[in-house]
C-alpha cells in the first residue's frame, strides 16, 4: 500500500508547469531552453542527465493577454473515453487517470484530474470523488459510476458514459449549427442596414437638399430613420445593450421564464421541429444509458428529465415517472402526457414486453439524431439563399428609395 508521500507525489505529478533554463554544455558552450517539470530542482536533475550545467533555472512568465482554459464538456467527454478504454484494456483505474491527466494540454483538467486522483488513491470511490465536482461531473454521470463500482463492471459503465457523452456534445453541436444561421442572417442584415443608413444615404441627402422639391414618402422615411441613427445611436445601442442584459439576467434566475422561452422555442418554424427532435433524442440516449447500467426506471427517468433540455419534455417525462412509480407501464404514461410521438410509445412498449428496453431506446436516439442531422444541414442549405434574399431586398429597398427622387425629377424635366 502505498505511504502518504508516495501519494502526494504521485497526485503532484499532474502539476507541472514550463520553465526557462540557461546553462553550459559539456564544451563550456551556453545553451538555453524551454522544459516542463514539477520544480527547478527536477528541471535542474533533468538538465544533468543530459549533460548541462544550470546556471539559472525559473518559472516561465505568464502573458497578461493569456487566458486560462476552462474545462469544457467536450474535455470532460475526451477524457471520459480515454479512461473507458484504459479500462477495457486492463489499465488499473489510478494509472489510467495519471496517465489521462499528464497527457492533456488543458491545465484546468489537469489540475482537475490531479484533485480526483489524491483523493481515490486515499480510498475514496471514484463516485464519491467526482460528485464535488458537479459544474463537470453532474448527478447521473455520478450515479452511472457508482452502479459500475456496485457491479464491478466499471470499465463497461465508463465505455457506456463515453458514448453517451459523445453523442449529447455532437447533437449539442449540430443545435448550435442549426440556430447560429438564423441569428446569422439577421444580425448580416442589421449590420448592412446600419452602415447603409449612416455613410451612404448622408450623401444622397446632401444631393436631395439641392433640388428644392419634397422627397417621396419612401424616401423620406428613409432619411429620417437615417438622421434618427446619426443622432441618437448611442442610445439605440444603449438600449439594445440593457435588453441584452435583461434578457440574460432574466433568464438565469427565472425558472418561469426558461420554461416559456422553451415553449417559444419549440414553435418557431424550422428550428422548433429540430429541438423537439433533439429534446426526444436525449431523453432516449439518457433513459437507455441509465437503464443499461442497472439504475432503477425510477431514477432514469429522473436523470432524463433533466438532460432533456426542454421544459416541456422536462414535464412530461415527470408525469411519466410519477405514472410509473404508481404503477403504470411507462409506453401508457408517456401516451397520456400526448407529447411523445406513436413511433416512440411504440418502441418502447415493443422493449418493455420483450425486455430490451435499453437497445430499443438506443435505436429510437439513432434515429432522431440522425433526423436532427438531416434537418440541420436541409436548414443550412435553405438559409444560404434565404440570407442572399433578405440582404438583397434589403439593399435594394435602399436603393430604390435614394432614386425615387432623381427618378421623379427626370419625369419633370421630361
Amino acid at each position: 500500500m502505498p505511504t502518504a508521500t508516495a501519494t502526494s507525489r504521485r497526485g503532484a505529478t499532474l502539476e507541472q508547469e514550463n520553465y526557462l533554463w540557461k546553462g553550459k554544455n559539456s564544451k563550456g558552450k551556453p545553451v538555453s531552453g524551454e522544459l516542463r517539470g514539477q520544480s527547478s530542482a527536477e528541471i535542474k536533475v533533468l538538465l544533468r542527465k543530459q549533460g548541462v550545467t544550470p546556471l539559472n533555472v525559473k518559472k516561465k512568465p505568464k502573458s497578461l493577454f493569456e487566458r486560462k482554459k476552462k474545462v469544457k464538456a467536450a474535455d470532460i467527454a475526451v477524457i471520459t473515453r480515454q479512461v473507458a478504454t484504459m479500462l477495457l484494456a486492463g489499465v488499473p483505474l489510478i494509472t489510467a487517470l495519471e496517465m489521462v491527466g499528464k497527457g492533456h494540454e488543458n491545465e484546468s483538467v489537469r489540475k482537475l484530474l490531479a484533485t480526483i486522483l489524491q483523493e481515490v488513491q486515499s480510498g475514496t470511490p471514484l463516485s464519491k470523488a467526482l460528485r464535488p465536482h458537479r459544474t463537470h461531473f453532474d448527478d447521473l454521470y455520478c450515479d452511472l459510476v457508482a452502479a459500475g463500482e456496485a457491479s464491478g463492471t466499471l470499465d463497461t459503465v465508463f465505455d457506456r458514459i463515453a458514448t453517451y457523452r459523445e453523442k449529447a456534445e455532437a447533437l449539442k453541436s449540430k443545435i448550435k449549427k442549426a440556430m447560429f444561421y438564423p441569428i446569422a442572417v439577421v444580425c448580416v442584415a442589421i449590420l448592412v442596414t446600419v452602415i447603409l443608413l449612416l455613410f451612404v444615404v448622408p450623401q444622397f441627402e446632401a444631393i436631395f437638399s439641392d433640388f428644392g422639391a419634397d422627397l417621396p414618402l419612401f424616401t423620406q422615411m428613409v432619411v429620417n430613420l437615417s438622421r434618427f441613427l446619426q443622432e441618437s445611436w448611442y442610445y439605440f445601442f444603449a438600449m439594445l445593450t440593457v435588453a441584452i442584459w435583461f434578457f440574460i439576467r432574466t433568464h438565469r434566475n427565472s425558472q418561469k421564464f426558461r420554461d416559456k422561452f422553451d415553449r417559444f422555442l419549440l414553435k418557431i418554424p424550422a428550428i422548433g421541429p429540430i429541438l423537439h427532435k433533439a429534446a426526444l433524442a436525449r431523453f432516449a440516449r439518457t433513459l437507455a444509458t441509465t437503464f443499461a447500467a442497472g439504475v432503477p426506471l425510477v431514477e432514469g427517468l429522473e436523470s432524463s428529465a433533466g438532460a432533456s433540455g426542454n421544459a416541456l419534455y422536462r414535464e412530461a417525462i415527470t408525469n411519466v415517472r410519477e405514472e410509473v412509480i404508481a404503477g403504470l407501464q411507462m409506453n401508457t404514461a408517456m401516451r397520456t402526457t400526448g407529447v411523445f410521438p406513436d413511433m416512440l410509445t411504440q418502441m418502447v412498449m415493443i422493449g418493455e414486453e420483450s425486455g430490451s428496453l435499453d437497445d430499443m431506446l438506443n435505436k429510437v436516439a439513432n434515429i432522431y439524431e440522425m433526423e436532427v442531422d438531416d434537418a440541420v444541414d436541409g436548414l443550412s442549405t435553405l438559409i444560404e439563399p434565404m440570407l442572399m434574399l433578405v440582404i438583397g431586398i434589403i439593399v435594394g429597398g435602399l436603393v430604390v428609395a435614394m432614386y425615387l427622387p432623381i427618378f421623379q425629377l427626370g419625369n419633370v424635366v421630361g
